[in-house]
């Protein structure tokens, strides 16, 4: 028996569903440790891009821009509130300067997606040109959250050691990177598939690398690192 190529995507689109929820969940030991003493040399950098991320791909997934996307809506739909949760807790205990500059940039954000949905509904009355010009920006910003990864990758490389790379997590988004990567190719979506895909690839290339510089011993826990693993979770899709 063949099963239908939707039902399959279906089944692909949901399993992705929950591997990127628990790639948005990551950073909860940050916040835990922003609870528990304060924000210390935190900064709000990786979730105000999730954020702006997640929203593009909300946008994207309407059934008035690019219909049967439903399950890209839900996950970063979920994404999104998620990360609006994590700002809500660095404003709550950020000093001033800080709650500032968060506010300054969220408020640039939210600015460029009100322009942008304004821009989409009015200028272009078909499914193709509002796809491609909201895919084009999902993929432009999608891109650039899964190229994060290669700061943490030359640290590796330069130090030799696989300290602020945690094998879990990158494991975690190599595989939600296949699985989104399949979901856009069962029923072809060149905007769900250059970013995923390339995810795919920097995300083999973390694991090539922790096999290499792996040495058996554990690696310490320092304040710093819990920033670095934000790359993966950015990109639901």
């Amino acid at each position: 028996m063949v099963m239908n190529p939707d039902a399959v995507r279906n089944v692909v689109g949901i399993i992705g569903n929950l591997i990127s929820f628990g790639l948005f969940l990551s950073p909860l030991p940050t916040f835990v440790t922003i609870v528990k003493k304060d924000v210390e040399e935190f900064v709000p950098d990786p979730y105000l891009a999730t954020f702006l991320n997640c929203a593009l791909w909300v946008f994207y997934g309407l059934p008035f821009i690019h219909p049967n996307s439903i399950l890209v809506v839900t996950i970063n739909g979920t994404g999104l509130l998620i990360e609006i949760a994590y700002l809500a807790i660095y404003f709550a205990y950020a000093p001033k300067p800080k709650r500032c500059r968060m506010l300054g940039v969220l408020t640039v954000e939210l600015v460029f997606l009100v322009a942008v949905a304004t821009g989409v509904l009015l200028g272009a009355h078909t499914y193709d040109k509002r796809s491609l010009v909201v895919g084009t920006l999902c993929v432009f910003f999608g891109t650039l959250m899964y190229a994060a990864p290669l700061t943490i990758m030359k640290q590796v490389i330069a130090t030799k050691s696989v300290e602020y790379m945690p094998f879990t997590l990158s494991l975690v988004s190599f595989t939600n990177g296949i699985c989104w990567t399949i979901y856009a190719l069962i029923r072809f979506d060149i905007f769900i598939t250059i970013p995923n895909g390339l995810g795919t690839l920097l995300g083999a290339a973390q694991l090539i690398l922790y096999f290499c510089y792996y040495d058996g011993s554990t690696p310490k826990n320092k304040k710093g690192a819990l920033e670095l693993p934000k790359d993966g979770d950015s990109s639901a899709v």
